[in-house]
């Protein structure tokens, strides 16, 4: 009885002291929790005003990135070229580092010398002249004059060929020279001033047309109002970032920026930062759909998430900075440009982004909020459920694997076959500038009425006790129109003009027969380099046309060296991040494979369909580096989420599922960054133009053919073989 009675009482204080105790646990659980979510807040708003600080500072820098740009074509070669080493010659014979302008009058009929002298004066007058212009120089059927007007080193070149256009202009229609009169300034400050106003356009048309077309493709993709704010709001962040880290460098000296790395710059990171951005909010997508609540699903987007944008950041950056190794200095300063673009890419994405989808939670979807996945009829139906096009076309290229690999490949093939049209040998300075120009005008004037290379000379520079043997090697020089020894005033030497002598050096002018960017006057160049070095082999050949000469020989050494220095980097990375050997040699290959059938399609198009010239040599070196690159990223995408889902399925119902889940999400990254480099187009610069459609085209090739057909198709043909040597490969997880 006492026992009953004992344990009657004890029963109900036990009980009451569980009850206790787990209301003291929830009531920790709570208060942790709740300290918890007020961390998490205080985190992301933190996070999110660190951002707009980088954006506050970065947005006015976009304004201040010209002061720091380069457009003297010289500092981009190596110091080791002929072209450099005559430049420091040529700053040791003139007292100025002007920029030369050539300002040719053409009229239909006869030009007085009076009327010459006039608007000579008139150049004087302007301020800009550096010493004294040259001219008028007569053509000999009397209706051109010539002016060589050096302009002062202190103005800006831009500025300052507008002015003397300014002044042409008028001088053109009031009467000045008789009849109808055509007054063009080119020669180097000319193009120099075509060139920079062309670029202009860098700063505001081609960022706005960029941030269009993501927006368009992201309200069509997402069908939300938030969610794409969200996004280009992020990408805008990286750039902001970006810019202020190059225009640091360029500052500092530690990288030379031009108008084209900073066009490319943009494009880059806006199409990268929201490519990752797709992959996290994707995850964040299905965790949602799962019923996850916004802190639940952030952590479950960005542990998914987080490696394969690490891995496809880290191979974009391995290989922009191959880069590096470039002999050319342009191409060299885009390395680690370009590099900075998608490391804050990669940073934004993984920070800003998930700050803001915390933020927004569910809302970020409105209003079509994500749902489950339909349940399955069938074990193959699972694999595929509640992704639609994509799970029926992962289904379609397992069922036949073989017939699609084999069809893609013999198709890429025969688009390879374009890239022996290809002319990548350079195209004439007049030329890269898309359109009608007045320096291009200007030099087709002159070659009317002048040798084509007159104004823009050679300038060779030779041991005074060789002076007589260079000079009739110089002359004897197929393509030289006519050549002599510059005297102290700066004209040929004569009985009362001695030749000027620095440091045991004399200077010799060349004007060359043919147009000073062409082919032919490249062409002479060389031969004149031959024949002189044969005099004596520290005798040299500077100027324009050696400048592009130098340029040309540079960039192609550039892509023999460089390209493979890519892949291998590239499949260095792959085999770490896929545990495979296999998988990375099938990636590379189609990988390669999808950018040689980009170059041949894209030569056919600027053949046959623009009409250009030719292209640069660093046309296919970029465009390499851009496709390998950033077509590895899309499969970097895909197969980290097929090695995930094979360790749960099996080889090819992981590859099923993988192809299916990231069908959507890897496609509209695809279409997101051709979008952005398509918008290069607006620039009327031939390099941009050809650079954006190659890697547009490229990148839209790799996205639905090779990484949706190709690759898969080879997988499935493959099967665990793909894995090997790792685990996989033996079924094992």
């Amino acid at each position: 009885m006492c026992t009953f009675y004992f344990h009657d009482l004890l029963f109900p204080l036990s009980k009451y002291l569980r009850e206790e105790r787990r209301i003291v646990v929830a009531d920790h659980v709570k208060k942790k929790g709740t300290k918890g979510a007020i961390l998490r807040a205080v985190g992301a708003v933190l996070l999110i005003v660190a951002w707009l600080g980088v954006m506050g500072v970065g947005g006015p820098t976009f304004g201040k990135i010209g002061d720091v740009q380069t457009t003297d074509q010289t500092t981009f070669l190596p110091s080791s070229a002929e072209a450099t080493r005559a430049v420091e010659w040529q700053n040791k014979f003139s007292d100025t580092e002007s920029i030369p302008a050539i300002i040719i009058v053409e009229s239909d009929q006869e030009l007085s010398k009076d009327s010459g002298a006039a608007f000579l004066k008139k150049i004087q007058d302007t301020g800009l002249v550096e010493g004294k212009a040259v001219g008028p120089i007569p053509s000999e059927d009397g209706k051109a004059f010539e002016y060589i007007v050096p302009l002062s080193a202190a103005e800006e070149t831009k500025e300052a060929v507008a002015q003397l256009r300014e002044l042409s202009s008028t001088a053109s229609g009031d009467g000045t020279f008789a009849g109808t009169a055509a007054i063009h300034v080119t020669g180097a400050a000319g193009f120099t001033g075509d060139l920079v106003t062309a670029f202009g356009g860098i700063d505001g048309t081609l960022l706005i047309v960029a941030l269009l077309a993501v927006l368009v493709i992201l309200l069509i993709v997402y069908r939300s109002v938030l969610l794409p704010i969200t996004v280009l709001l992020t990408s805008m962040a990286a750039l902001c970032a970006a810019i202020v880290a190059v225009y640091l460098m360029a500052k500092n000296g530690i990288i030379d920026i031009d108008g084209q790395s900073q066009g490319i710059l943009s494009i880059l990171v806006i199409g990268a930062a929201t490519d990752y951005s797709l992959l996290l909010v994707a995850r964040f997508r299905e965790a949602i759909a799962e019923g996850e609540d916004r802190w639940a699903a952030v952590k479950h987007a960005w542990l998914r998430s987080v490696e394969p944008i690490l891995a496809s950041g880290g191979t974009v950056v391995v290989g922009l900075l191959c880069l590096m190794f470039s002999d050319l200095n342009s191409n060299k300063a885009l390395g680690p440009i370009a590099a900075s673009g998608i490391v804050f890419s990669v940073i934004a994405a993984l920070t800003l982004l998930p700050a803001l989808l915390w933020l927004f939670g569910r809302a970020a979807f409105w209003p079509f909020m994500p749902k489950p996945a339909p349940t399955a009829s069938s074990a193959e139906q699972e694999l595929v459920a509640g992704h639609g096009l994509w799970g029926r076309l992962a289904l379609w290229v397992r069922r036949h694997h073989r017939v699609v690999w084999v069809a893609t490949a013999l198709v890429l093939l025969v688009g390879c076959a374009g890239v022996f049209q290809l002319k990548a040998s350079g195209v004439p300075e007049s030329e890269l500038v898309l359109g009608q120009t007045d320096s291009k005008a200007g030099n087709e004037a002159i070659a009317r009425h002048f040798d084509a290379g007159a104004g823009s000379p050679a300038q060779v520079y030779a041991l005074e006790a060789d002076q007589a043997q260079v000079l009739k090697a110089t002359e004897s020089t197929d393509g030289v129109a006519s050549a002599y020894i510059v005297g102290q005033n700066g004209g040929p030497v004569t009985p009362k003009n001695a030749a000027k002598v620095v440091e045991g050096r004399v200077q010799i002018s060349a004007t060359l027969s043919d147009s000073a960017d062409s082919e032919a006057a490249l062409g002479t160049i060389a031969t004149l380099r031959t024949a002189v070095h044969d005099v004596d082999s520290e005798t040299l050949v500077g100027g324009s046309s050696a400048t592009a000469l130098d340029k040309q020989t540079t960039a192609q050494h550039d892509v023999q060296k460089i390209i493979p220095i890519v892949l291998v980097a590239i499949l260095i990375i792959l085999m770490l991040l896929l545990r495979s050997v296999v998988a990375p040699l099938v990636l590379i290959v189609t990988t390669v494979l999808s950018y040689g059938t980009a170059m041949g399609v894209s030569a056919w198009i600027f053949n046959g369909v623009f009409n250009f010239p030719g292209a640069d040599p660093a046309v296919p070196l970029f465009g390499f580096t851009f496709l390998v690159a950033l077509g590895v990223d899309y499969n970097i995408f895909l197969m980290s989420r097929v090695r995930e889902e094979v360790k749960k399925r099996g080889a090819q119902d992981g590859l099923t599922r993988g192809l299916a889940v990231t069908g959507g999400v890897i496609t509209s990254a695809g279409v997101v960054l051709a979008a952005t480099f398509a918008a290069l187009g607006v620039v009327p610069i031939m390099f941009m133009v050809q650079l954006g459609f190659i890697v547009a085209f490229g990148v839209l090739l790799d996205t639905l053919v090779v990484r949706t057909l190709l690759v898969p198709a080879l997988g499935h043909t493959l099967g665990r073989a793909m894995w090997w040597p790792s685990k996989l490969a033996r079924g094992e997880k």
